[in-house]
């Protein structure tokens, strides 16, 4: 983990409130799957986590939804040259074993982005079958770096692009067929949920990507704070952000 001073190459929007941001360093980074970066964001005393969406030897690319006023503020100011302090890399990460061939990916809202990094990183070894749900179609974005992957099934919950309904219930509609031997998924609390009842009692290990609220990334404010089971609590920053889906409470 280090902190640098990257440079911005491109700051544009890709789909309704988001955007990608790619950057690049004055030295190379090997950044796994399912980690991410804090970027200071002008005179805002808190670093924005936001999970690596691709790598490519100085670049760096990440994807981020307009929440608050730091975001508005990255999206509105940084553009082409402008320098932007950044930690990285920072987390645990997926990492899918050898002999796990089969792999099954969920997604739901911002939380595609790091399963897109999960994609490039094992579509040319494991047949990765993806499933990636959003609001609509006016949400839906880089759906080209999806399909590098064996199948892809994107889906609205409003029916107006692709499977309608939630990625979880058109993932397990086809899991009997796909019989994956992991599950790799990030997304909303509810969505993470539904996954872990939905998956119980298969046998098959599911690993998610949980999204809280970070102040510094490396494991010290202990902002992001989780419930894990038997009581026990984990920093989603450092001990994480990627878990065993029955190591956490949802």
């Amino acid at each position: 983990m280090r902190e640098v001073t990257a440079t911005v190459l491109e700051n544009k929007q890709i789909a309704e409130s988001v955007y990608s941001l790619t950057f690049y360093t004055e030295e190379e980074f090997e950044i796994r799957p399912g980690q991410f970066v804090m970027v200071g964001v002008g005179e805002y005393p808190l670093r924005r986590p936001f999970a690596v969406c691709m790598a490519e030897g100085d670049r760096v690319t990440v994807c981020y939804q307009i929440k608050g006023r730091g975001t508005a503020f990255l999206a509105t100011n940084y553009r082409a040259g402008e320098k932007l302090s950044v930690l990285l890399p920072l987390g645990n990460g997926f990492f899918v074993k050898e002999e796990e061939k089969k792999v099954a990916i969920v997604g739901g809202g911002v939380g595609v982005f790091p399963l897109i990094s999960a994609i490039r990183a094992y579509a040319n070894d494991k047949e990765i079958y993806a499933y990636m749900g959003f609001r609509n179609k006016r949400a839906l974005c880089m759906e080209y770096e999806m399909q590098r992957g064996k199948s892809l099934v994107v889906a609205t919950d409003d029916g107006s692009y692709g499977f309608r309904g939630t990625a979880v219930k058109a993932f397990m509609e086809d899991f009997g067929k796909i019989r994956p031997d992991v599950v790799l998924s990030c997304g909303p609390a509810p969505m993470l949920r539904a996954l872990k009842n939905a998956t119980a009692g298969t046998g098959v290990p599911v690993y998610v990507s949980l999204e809280e609220r970070m102040g510094c990334g490396i494991g010290a404010c202990l902002v992001c704070v989780c419930n894990q089971t038997g009581g026990r609590h984990a920093r989603v920053c450092k001990d994480g952000p990627v878990f065993e889906i029955n190591e956490v409470e949802l």
